[in-house]
């Protein structure tokens, strides 16, 4: 009886301790934290932009003997690390995106904070693009308190490039399911130097022209969906900002839509892919050996991603044609993401000569709220009550989030805080037999519809990593699936099927909230409206 006792007064002690660890886990950050932003600017005059660019590549790091070539660290299989420092352990990055004990080897080029920061005389933007997989909210919020007072920061939006070969910042792809990815003093490091490249770009600061331009088609060529129904973002949308005296390029905010993971799951070396060469192309030129054949507009140039959920990528099985050989890349390579920023590069820096529409006065409209969304996804609530992600909770299963929108003279920017399926941007959902959820399209009319402007950015990944943002219409995880036999990759790693839904409630408030937005139509006069220029079957 006393060992009974004495064994139910240990298991008791344990859950106790149990909860109390995951409740430590699961805490939210920042307490009482709420942002609810409206800003209106009644005067258009020439503004101010300055440009940064930091880097945030990790430094220091252990190489290791793949005995198999499979690209996983697996010891028990004969791998070998070398311990350059005598510490004992294994010191090392784990490579996020694709799957876990994807350690490092070295580093291919420089992974980046690139910030732009815009200054009407009223209100102070600041736009941050790293080169990670993805950043949590929470660690949003402390670099918001980390900037310092004198910045004169209004708005802060950091997004994330959502690069599949950088070092893990959520803490997924560690050397195990059940073991966090995450280093926590490059995290830091990486806080510090986001800081480091907003106040960079504020002292940059000069009077400023603006010049958006656009190609809604050709960024189709070196992208696939990989889930039914075939809807792209392939438009190609960039903003150039000149000094207003010297005329000389200040930076570049270029968006375009696909996953940074064309070197693919065998990769060891950190990389921010395709955009390297990317931003190389547009600040440098595009050379073909020695010979320039494009030059490039100088300046710092930030990447930033669409909607790119779906999935949009560069597939390891899809080709990538030399923009200036007769070769194809098929095979994950660095020729084939050199490939592909050359091809993107050349195409953006044509356009930009090509078809821009200069601003030289203008003023910024903003709109930006918290809010919150539940967390259904069973996964999710293990990883954070067990520590692997550090999401917090502002509620009971209830995830603190945020988007914005704004205006700045001819363009509309909208913010989502993950990957967004572009069927929900752009239109073309589809409620078809065999769905989980039998109700009609949800999200409509779409979001670009609603938007301001001849200009119309969608920045993904922006304040937040909260997975895909699925139709709920085409939440697709019972049988019979809708469109085969399996089931489509994407449910796994959602909060769950009501986030497309209230998401888009808040993001269509916000626009129609935005100062000097036009009336938006009603759900009723746009159900089911899809926009056929923007689905390829």
């Amino acid at each position: 009886m006393k060992i009974i006792k004495i064994i139910g007064i240990s298991l008791l002690v344990l859950v106790i301790a149990l909860c109390i660890y995951s409740y430590n886990n699961m805490r939210d950050r920042h307490p009482g934290y709420s942002l609810d932003l409206k800003i209106e600017n009644k005067e258009s005059r020439v503004m101010r932009a300055g440009f940064a660019a930091v880097t945030i590549t990790p430094e220091y790091m252990e190489p290791w003997n793949d005995v198999d070539n499979n690209a996983r660290y697996e010891p028990e299989k004969g791998d070998t690390y070398e311990d350059l420092n005598g510490n004992g352990k294994f010191d090392t990055y784990w490579i996020a995106g694709f799957g876990n004990k994807v350690a490092a080897q070295g580093v291919h080029d420089d992974l980046w904070a690139r910030t732009m920061v815009l200054d009407d005389g009223n209100t102070r933007l600041a736009l941050t693009a790293v080169d990670v997989i993805g950043m949590f909210h929470p660690m949003v919020v402390d670099i918001r308190k980390m900037l310092p007072e004198e910045a004169g920061i209004t708005y802060l939006v950091i997004t994330s490039t959502h690069t599949h070969e950088g070092p893990d910042l959520l803490g997924l792809w560690g050397k195990s399911p059940f073991k966090s990815g995450t280093n926590a003093e490059w995290r830091e490091y990486v806080k510090r130097r986001v800081v480091q490249s907003v106040t960079e770009a504020v002292k940059a600061l000069r009077p400023a022209h603006f010049h958006f331009s656009q190609n809604l088609t050709e960024g189709i060529v070196t992208l696939k969906d990989t889930r039914e129904p075939y809807v792209f973002d392939e438009g190609l949308r960039m903003m150039r900002v000149t000094d207003a005296e010297t005329s000389q390029t200040l930076g570049t905010l270029i968006q375009w839509a696909n996953h940074p993971e064309t070197l693919w799951s065998k990769n060891l070396f950190i990389s921010s892919d395709f955009p390297h060469y990317l931003r190389e192309a547009v600040e440098k030129g595009v050379c073909h050996g020695d010979s320039l054949v494009r030059k490039g507009v100088g300046g710092v140039a930030l990447y930033v991603n669409g909607a790119v959920g779906g999935l949009m990528t560069t597939h390891a099985t899809m080709g990538v044609k030399d923009p200036f050989l007769d070769t194809v890349y098929v095979e994950p390579s660095f020729d084939k993401i050199r490939a592909q920023g050359d091809t993107l590069g050349l195409i953006i820096l044509r356009t930009m000569e090509e078809k821009a529409v200069e601003v030289r006065e203008a003023g910024i409209n903003l709109r930006a709220r918290t809010f919150e969304l539940p967390l259904k996804n069973k996964l999710f609530r293990l990883a954070a009550a067990i520590g692997l992600m550090d999401a917090d909770m502002a509620g009971w299963m209830k995830k603190r989030t945020e988007a914005a929108v704004w205006s700045i003279g001819p363009a509309g920017f909208i913010t989502f805080p993950g990957e967004l399926y572009p069927e929900i941007l752009n239109g073309g959902i589809e409620a078809l037999p065999g769905r989980d959820f039998t109700v009609s399209p949800q999200e409509a009319p779409p979001l670009r519809d609603l938007m301001q402007g001849e200009f119309r950015f969608g920045l993904g990944l922006a304040n937040d990593e909260i997975g895909y943002i699925i139709p709920k219409s085409q939440w697709d995880v019972k049988k019979p699936y809708i469109y085969r036999d399996n089931p489509y990759y994407g449910e796994e790693n959602s909060l769950g099927p009501e986030t497309a839904p209230l998401l888009y409630k808040e993001l269509r408030l916000l626009l129609k909230e935005l100062p000097g937005a036009p009336p938006l139509p009603s759900k009723t006069e746009q159900a089911g409206d899809v926009l056929p220029e923007r689905i390829k079957k």
